[in-house]
């Protein structure tokens, strides 16, 4: 599976975006606290704090920022994939006792149900819509229980201008996309997280397969 947004991320942009956001918890807490008056500590611990004993995958996890979160607050079966190398070299190099792996969102190298949590934090946002649901198959597929995510938020699809390029973000309500296609989901949690300084708002939001 190749497409515009991969051929994109593999190349120099993607570099510059992995050396400009690579954060410890610390920094990354500074950020999120004043962007949206919360850290993501507090974040992760409000949604997916009890679940720390679950094997659990990111998909998408540059150089392990939300990895070494979760890790933080007691999670220590975590993987991630990445696509960009040069994001997983680094990952490898500042994380310990995580498994990062290279590979695509379009085919994630994991049996079925494998992981109890799967989950993406800014990644949906960089799909195209037509491209999407593929990936969101594969995190179905994999995941045995939930689905946890961190995204931009629209109630419709919506392309964003990202950086002067087209073609390379938008944002949806993710939640609603995932329910729609797969019956068998519910909303366990949702919250929505309005920026400090303007009116943008992001969504994170725990779906989880009903158990029949």
């Amino acid at each position: 599976m190749n497409t515009e947004q991969i051929e994109f991320w593999q190349g120099s942009f993607g570099k510059e975006y992995t050396d400009r956001n690579t954060f410890s918890v610390e920094q990354l807490d500074q950020i999120y606290k004043e962007q949206y008056g919360v850290t993501r500590t507090e974040m992760n611990e409000q949604f997916v704090g009890q679940l720390a004993e679950c094997r659990t995958l990111e998909v998408g996890c540059n150089v392990g920022n939300i990895l070494l979160h979760l890790q933080s607050i007691g999670f220590n079966d975590l993987y991630g994939v990445e696509l960009q190398p040069y994001a997983v070299e680094k990952a490898k190099e500042r994380t310990n006792h995580i498994n990062v792996l290279q590979g695509s969102a379009f085919d994630l190298p994991f049996k079925d149900r494998y992981f109890p949590l799967v989950y993406t934090s800014g990644v949906l946002i960089h799909l195209s819509p037509d491209h999407i649901a593929m990936v969101m198959d594969e995190m179905y597929r994999v995941s045995n229980r939930y689905i946890w995510g961190f995204e931009y938020y629209s109630d419709h699809y919506e392309e964003i201008n990202y950086h002067g390029q087209s073609g390379k973000m938008w944002k949806s309500d993710f939640v609603s996309l995932f329910v729609s296609r797969y019956p068998d989901l519910q909303i366990v949690k949702e919250t929505k997280y309005k920026y400090v300084k303007n009116d943008n708002v992001d969504q994170m939001y725990l779906l989880e397969k009903r158990i029949e």
